[in-house]
């Protein structure tokens, strides 16, 4: 294991690493208080319905948690209160009997038609408006490159010491 000190960051990587934390803690706090307030409809809950739609209405549990990089146990939570709302379903997989698999109802599609539009306003309010094509790339490039690091490293292997 490398010993040597981690450095520090310097001025501007402090300034920038500050400003990722405030304004992602930021953003999706108002999405989601948007979303609860006009729809009655948590951030998670509308990305359960996205993630839904995008895969003809029906995800594997398993899969569903990782396309939203939430654990098992918070999607299977969420999911019962939307089944409970009406808004998916959840039956074990014909494939195999083992899996569960979530789908959306002709509700949970009628809510996420009628919330995307407003989602899509804020997202555009709160973050794609306000930077050029060329940073709003720059950022994706950037928190794809994240994603990708930190899903290709194994958390029982990768255990981080103080």
């Amino acid at each position: 294991m490398d010993q040597r000190p981690t450095p520090w960051l310097d001025d501007d990587q402090q300034r920038s690493w500050r400003a990722l934390v405030m304004g992602t803690t930021l953003l999706f706090d108002r999405l989601d208080e948007d979303l609860r307030r006009a729809h009655d409809i948590s951030l998670v809950e509308y990305e359960i319905l996205v993630r839904l739609s995008e895969r003809d209405g029906k995800m594997r549990m398993a899969h569903l948690a990782d396309a939203l990089a939430h654990s098992r146990s918070r999607v299977t939570h969420t999911v019962a209160r939307m089944q409970k709302a009406g808004l998916v379903t959840r039956a074990t997989s014909p494939d195999d009997g083992r899996g569960i698999i979530a789908s959306l109802t002709p509700s949970g599609y009628a809510l996420l038609t009628a919330v995307a539009p407003f989602h899509l306003d804020g997202v555009r309010d709160y973050l794609v408006d306000l930077a050029s094509d060329e940073d709003f790339a720059a950022l994706g490039r950037v928190m794809n490159a994240v994603s990708d690091h930190l899903i290709g490293c194994h958390p029982a292997m990768e255990i981080r010491q103080p």
